[in-house]
């Protein structure tokens, strides 16, 4: 019997989503859960908000110290969202895996290919809204940007959806509870109602965002 994921031993876990879809809520909501599971911090080159701490939420870097750690071949992957620059460090996921425990990458669709390329065995999530009408009225509803920035979020995850399909399972986060238990079962490798090759999953999708 195929052995799932939970027994395969350390797994490297990649969740990506558009801008408004909850994946930093369900991210954070299964190191919670599952406190084996460790929580890549990224590095980025944004500023920091009031409620982030650095080390904690992101390593904040500048552009030059960003530039050298890529020339550095420092980053597993790196991407430019928004106009500022994001990464993972190789050392930390190598570490986290080597000490026996599976990791969670929270990046975007560009980082997750590739890591894809890097580290073919990882398991890859796109979270999903239930709609793009549902997507609209949570950037509206943070009240943190002006119409402008939300326009361009929405304009920016229309075309971050359309690469749902080249990840391994798709997450509906509609409610968070049962996304998080569809996120487990897809990371354990118990269930194959998430898989992006499930034909009901895929018309749900195709429905929604076509």
């Amino acid at each position: 019997m195929k052995k799932n994921n939970a027994e395969a031993g350390p797994r490297l876990f990649v969740i990506a989503a558009p801008s408004g879809a909850g994946k930093t809520t369900l991210v954070h909501a299964l190191v919670t859960r599952n406190p084996e599971l460790r929580f890549s911090i990224s590095y980025t080159t944004r500023k920091k908000r009031r409620n982030e701490a650095g080390g904690v939420d992101y390593l904040f870097v500048d552009k030059n110290e960003f530039d050298a750690l890529r020339e550095q071949g420092a980053l597993l992957e790196w991407a430019e969202v928004f106009d500022n620059f994001y990464g993972t460090s190789r050392a930390q996921v190598e570490e986290h895996l080597g000490n026996g425990h599976s990791v969670l990458l929270e990046i975007d669709w560009q980082g997750a290919r590739q890591v894809r390329a890097a580290m073919p065995d990882c398991v890859t999530l796109f979270v999903l809204p239930p709609s793009l009408d549902e997507l609209e009225r949570r950037l509206r509803n943070r009240r943190t940007d002006a119409d402008e920035v939300i326009e361009r979020r929405l304009r920016d995850a229309r075309d971050d959806i359309g690469h749902w399909d080249e990840f391994d399972h798709v997450i509906i986060n509609d409610d968070l509870d049962q996304a998080v238990a569809d996120t487990m079962a897809a990371m354990n490798g118990t269930s194959d109602a998430t898989s992006t090759a499930n034909p009901a999953l895929r018309a749900r999708v195709l429905e929604a965002f076509s």
